[in-house]
């Protein structure tokens, strides 16, 4: 078969992703916190953009977007060019209040401190770790140089929880010291404040903070020390009898333990820092009707800007015609971005209405009326495609009057009843909760014993379904909740 060269036409269909759609679709996957930060990166890095804050405006319609102007029914589109007003003028900062200088009014005497006085900065403390605090404690136990880099070592071995993830004769090997050594400097860090720290594991870690109150010999002292398994699983009968102690003597031995003692001392002094959720739209109920209104705090108002397009509307021969190329290019990304971050947040207000009307229950009377819903069902609704409305329902958050949901809260898997209609997943899961926080402390409910009780509402779920629900919403087995009577 000879190999030759041949021209071909062929016709077919491919989406193409121009930088515009590749933006509105960076902008709608973006949460509340992003958004802010790609808004701030886009004005300093565009001059075509810029933040107005010219004008107060006050929106008398919360639904309405800055785009958007609502007249008798009808939606009139304004030119993405217009400026978008401020909510709030911004008052312009005084920054002699802020001046790095030493404040007078600590001083008794109220007189002018000096120049080289410490700034009211230099008393901003940060909270230390688990690692810095010992290392504080250590600096005052009087090692000598290579008893310090032992601890070090060890110190800087601990977990989150405050336990020792190495071996002894890891230690020994990292820092060249003896056995006896390596026993001491464990014993020096172990004998410091959190109790507890630097202990192998649990059990140890209990004995610790025992030994530190001076109960070594107490019974609480042999029951974690020999008898942790049967602690996990309150099995006061097992312990009563391998101690020979009786059954009221454990109990209370085993209500100091847990009310008392921690089982992780490293966990306080973590310095992992709290995400917090900031809601990307409302859900108020004002009036016996709900309202839906996005929130848009803290996002500038943008324009583009004016200076700019003077230069654009100069006369030839002012400025130099790759500059004006220059400047059109960026006033025209600027509109697009404008444009797309508008198209967002209808995007979201269109989602959340679809939603409210599909869950209205669940607003009404809270999670165990929550329905099924998948993405289809939204995206047929406001005629999007389900990868749109996946995107929209993506680390998305809405506060309503019930608390603070991920858009994704909203949609679950249905679950058949005879006769009735489907239940949501989420509302079994609900039904489930509500019937362990009411059940009797000395009696739990068994998984079994839930799926006959949900069986008795025509809710028929499996055993294993109800273990399945119980360990998403984190709540113990039935022999770890079983409290003595």
């Amino acid at each position: 078969m000879a190999l030759e060269l041949r021209q071909q036409l062929k016709l077919s269909q491919k989406l193409v992703m121009t930088p515009q759609l590749r933006l509105a679709i960076k902008l709608l996957q973006m949460n509340r916190l992003e958004l802010g930060d790609a808004l701030q990166a886009e004005i300093e890095q565009n001059p075509g953009l810029e933040e107005d804050v010219s004008i107060q405006e006050h929106r008398e319609n919360p639904q309405s977007l800055s785009t958007t102007t609502e007249q008798k029914g009808t939606e009139k589109e304004q030119d993405y060019t217009d400026q978008v007003r401020a909510e709030d003028t911004i008052p312009e900062t005084n920054w002699e209040d802020y001046a790095n200088t030493f404040d007078s009014n600590v001083s008794f005497s109220h007189e002018t401190p000096a120049a080289d006085a410490p700034s009211q900065f230099d008393f901003i403390s940060e909270k230390p770790g688990l690692l810095a605090y010992l290392q504080w404690q250590l600096a005052h136990a009087e090692l000598e140089p290579e008893e310090w880099d032992t601890a070090l070592f060890i110190a800087g071995n601990l977990n989150r929880y405050g336990f020792l993830e190495c071996s002894l004769e890891e230690v020994m090997e990292a820092t060249k010291c003896d056995r006896d050594s390596a026993e001491y400097i464990l014993e020096v860090i172990q004998d410091l404040d959190p109790p507890g720290i630097a202990a192998r594991d649990v059990s140890e870690s209990l004995f610790l903070q025992l030994e530190r109150m001076g109960m070594k010999d107490s019974l609480a002292a042999e029951i974690v020390k020999d008898h942790l398994n049967h602690l996990q699983t309150r099995n006061y009968k097992a312990i009563s009898q391998a101690t020979g102690r009786k059954r009221n003597e454990v109990i209370k031995a085993i209500e100091f333990i847990t009310s008392e003692l921690t089982p992780y001392p490293g966990l306080p002094y973590s310095t992992e820092t709290t995400n917090y959720v900031v809601p990307d739209v409302y859900v108020r109920k004002i009036d016996g009707e709900f309202v839906i209104h996005l929130n848009e705090e803290d996002i500038p108002n943008l324009k583009l800007s004016s200076q700019l397009q003077e230069l654009l509307q100069a006369d030839e021969g002012t400025i130099e015609k790759s500059s004006k190329a220059y400047i059109r290019e960026k006033l025209k990304d600027a509109g697009w971005f404008i444009k797309s971050l508008h198209q967002r947040q209808r995007t979201i207000f269109k989602v959340m209405e679809s939603i409210l009307k599909f869950q209205r229950e669940f607003f009404e009377h809270g999670a165990t009326r929550l329905k099924p819903l998948i993405l289809r069902d939204v995206a047929e609704d406001i005629e999007m495609h389900e990868s749109t409305i996946s995107r929209v329902t993506s680390n998305k958050y809405v506060h309503t009057p019930l608390g603070i949901y991920e858009l994704k809260y909203f949609f679950s898997t249905a679950i058949p009843r005879a006769g009735e209609e489907s239940l949501a997943a989420e509302s079994i899961r609900e039904r489930i909760r509500k019937m362990i926080q009411d059940e009797d402390p000395h009696k739990p409910l068994s998984d079994n014993s839930i799926s006959e009780k949900l069986a008795e509402r025509n809710i028929e779920i499996a055993r294993r379904t109800v273990a399945k629900y119980r360990e998403q919403l984190k709540i113990l087995p039935v022999k770890h909740r079983r409290k003595p009577k």
